[in-house]
């Protein structure tokens, strides 16, 4: 048996694709959106998400996260602090993107730009190279970046998928922090 343009078959089959298909643009719509989240570019007046420091006045990596349904990220003034965020269990803001800075290209103590996708960057957890608040994680997008940055400072490179929420603990940062 075949179908033809007008029998009932073909025409619940075109009824059902027309009726599926501004759900399937929708859908495109959205990934569309939350793929066109750029990251923006602190300046002089960005401030951290939890604890209000401005960040550029402060060395190593930064981070920020857009949540679904926001034009803007909020802004984290350390990886330690950014990756907390998101590996928290109790998050339950659903994260369009979120970004780190690639220090294999920016300089430490003024990072300006180079930003990369958080979830598929490099990390460097343990390495002596501080950051806002006091010793950070070192965020990367090539692994040779990130093997000779643990070789200079220590650590050791991991990917996202690897990092635990107990090896992003917030405590006793601000005991590092010199500038406060």
């Amino acid at each position: 048996m075949t179908s033809t343009p007008s029998s009932p078959l073909w025409r619940r089959a075109a009824w059902l694709v027309a009726l599926a298909a501004p759900l399937w643009l929708a859908a495109c719509d959205s990934a569309n959106t939350a793929n066109s989240l750029a990251p923006l570019e602190i300046d002089a007046s960005t401030t951290c998400e939890l604890d209000g420091m401005l960040l550029a006045d402060y060395p190593g990596p930064k981070g920020q996260i857009f949540y679904s349904g926001q034009d803007k990220p909020q802004f984290f003034c350390d990886t330690v602090e950014l990756l907390h965020t998101l590996l928290q269990p109790e998050q339950v803001q659903a994260v369009a993107s979120a970004y780190v800075q690639d220090m294999g290209k920016a300089d430490w103590d003024k990072p300006r730009g180079q930003w990369i996708d958080a979830r598929t960057a490099l990390y460097v957890i343990g390495g002596k190279r501080h950051g806002s608040m006091g010793p950070t994680i070192g965020s990367f997008a090539v692994d040779a970046d990130a093997q000779a940055f643990a070789q200079q400072w220590g650590g050791k490179v991991l990917r996202f998928a690897d990092i635990k929420p107990d090896m992003v603990d917030l405590s006793g940062g601000a005991l590092h922090d010199s500038k406060m």
